[in-house]
């Protein structure tokens, strides 16, 4: 070998190349595994997801199967003494081994946010913690609300109102369509909405409330109502419908008790599947005069738990 000249290390050079080989290898193999893992997971995430829809898809099926059990018993024949009725009573039976929870209630139970009158809806105003001004504008934005003309009430608010605050709506002026609508209304916030809500419907079409089927909520929005007496009558209550016996009005509802019968009722099923899954429906039916098709569906949506 001349002096000066380059080593040449053939030996190296080749463990060089076959470590650089082993490394790209390993490289494939890592993001083969990766990709692998991905997949798994992914195919995992899905087979889950499709198996929580399946869950879901069952029990929303059997809510539905427990609102049309309702409807069944609410058309058999009054002199039926295993009829159910819609008085608010919870009912709790089992259906292809899930566990049913359905209450039914004629909406003359509530307040309806286009008929009742002014005195009632206050009445529910301050009944959920409302100072009296704050009722009173929250009562004639209502008003407002429904009314077809443009004039405004004392604290209400119409058009120009909305408009100035920048709002995306304004007044309908013309009857809610559904109780959800309320939370469009000026001064109305989440919190007040969420204890009205349960109260209110726009379905009954009555000035009044039927007293011998409301919610503790809707007699403690009559006037002179207080805790004491209200709790007094619903304990009464209870104890005629367990002897089968009608109950009497409540002595507070003179004056905001409706005669007529709406034939409207809110089923509301609860179902929980074995395995665990729940699901809420709530349905509102009219009764119908046609013996093809007895009730006509006025809501039917998901409901809350």
């Amino acid at each position: 070998m001349r002096p000066g000249a380059p080593t040449s290390f053939p030996g190296r050079r080749g463990r060089f190349e076959q470590g650089i080989a082993l490394i790209l290898v390993l490289w494939v193999i890592t993001l083969l595994t990766v990709i692998a893992g991905s997949f798994v997971y992914g195919a995992r995430s899905t087979a889950l997801i499709a198996g929580n829809l399946v869950s879901i898809a069952k029990a929303r099926a059997l809510a539905d199967a427990g609102t049309h059990r309702g409807l069944y018993e609410l058309l058999k024949p009054a002199s039926d003494a295993e009829r159910w009725k819609a008085d608010g009573r919870e009912r709790v039976f089992s259906l292809e081994d899930a566990e049913i929870r359905l209450v039914m209630r004629d909406e003359t139970a509530k307040i309806d946010l286009n008929s009742a009158s002014d005195a009632l809806l206050k009445g529910l105003l301050l009944s959920v913690g409302l100072d009296e001004e704050r009722a009173n504008q929250i009562l004639d934005a209502i008003l407002d609300w429904r009314d077809a003309d443009d004039l405004v009430h004392p604290q209400g608010a119409e058009r120009d109102r909305y408009e100035a605050m920048g709002l995306p709506y304004i007044p309908a002026n013309a009857p809610f369509q559904a109780v959800d609508e309320l939370q469009h209304v000026i001064g109305m916030t989440p919190d007040v909405f969420r204890k009205l809500a349960g109260a209110l419907t726009v379905f009954s079409r009555q000035p009044g409330i039927n007293s011998t089927l409301a919610s503790r909520q809707v007699l403690l929005a009559l006037p002179g109502a207080t805790e004491e007496s209200v709790d007094a009558y619903l304990a009464q209550r209870e104890e005629m419908l367990i002897i089968g016996q009608t109950p009497l009005p409540f002595p507070q509802a003179t004056g905001f008790e409706t005669g007529a019968a709406a034939q409207v009722y809110n089923l509301r099923s609860i179902a929980k599947a074995p395995d665990g899954t729940q699901f809420v429906g709530e349905a509102v039916a009219k009764v119908a005069q046609d013996p093809k098709r007895p009730f006509i569906f006025l809501l039917w949506q998901e409901g809350r738990l």
